[in-house]
């Protein structure tokens, strides 16, 4: 199973400055054993505030109770409260599909995080349900031939999803929402995500 994890660090005042740089070297260097195991997927900065420390990150585990062991034996989970949101297959996923980039380059592109709230008015006829179905289907397969429609999954919340884009920037990632055909029934509520130092996306690359 996959999990988005939360990560919000507090370091308690007066900790010296030579702990923080042991500790968060040591976190560096079992992320990337982590990785190497397929525990950590990706790892993202949401925006911050001055001050805030907090990870977004991208895991895979057996069972909610190897993701807890996963996530303790992290030199900085002594310091760090996280909340796991756990991930379902979505039938639009790329990686269910199979649909892959038709040589599109990630280069000059960010990532966003979206989460959709699908909410179809009462009263719309089935064969309006389904069309607009079909048709979303077929336009996020469009969007993952062209290299910005990454991953998508279900949420634990009925008629929620997550997803993970690409874009030029955030114009052009509400051009790309706005042209989804379920979009007049989506609440969406998008994050710009920008790289972590330890994000095995990044090691890889």
């Amino acid at each position: 199973m996959q999990y988005l994890v939360t990560m919000t660090t507090h370091v308690p005042d007066g900790t010296p400055d030579e702990a923080v740089g042991d500790v968060r070297a040591r976190e560096a260097g079992h992320t990337g054993v982590l990785a190497a195991q397929g525990h950590v997927l990706r790892l993202w900065r949401p925006p911050l505030q001055p001050g805030e420390w907090r990870t977004l990150g991208l895991f895979a585990a057996d069972s909610e109770d190897q993701l807890q062991d996963v996530l303790t034996s992290m030199p900085l989970h002594i310091w760090r409260t996280d909340e796991v949101t756990p991930l379902a297959e979505h039938p639009n996923d790329p990686a269910v599909t199979g649909v892959k980039p038709d040589g599109a380059s990630a280069a000059g592109q960010s990532e966003f995080l979206t989460r959709f709230h699908l909410a179809i008015p009462a009263g719309t006829p089935s064969a309006a349900v389904q069309d607009a179905e079909d048709s979303e289907a077929m336009r996020t397969r469009e969007l993952t031939r062209q290299g910005h429609l990454v991953r998508l999954w279900k949420l634990p919340a009925e008629q929620e999803a997550l997803g993970l884009w690409r874009a030029r920037d955030p114009a052009q990632m509400r051009a790309i929402l706005a042209s989804l055909p379920q979009g007049p029934w989506l609440t969406v509520q998008t994050t710009p995500l920008t790289p972590h130092p330890s994000d095995p996306a990044a090691e890889a690359g």
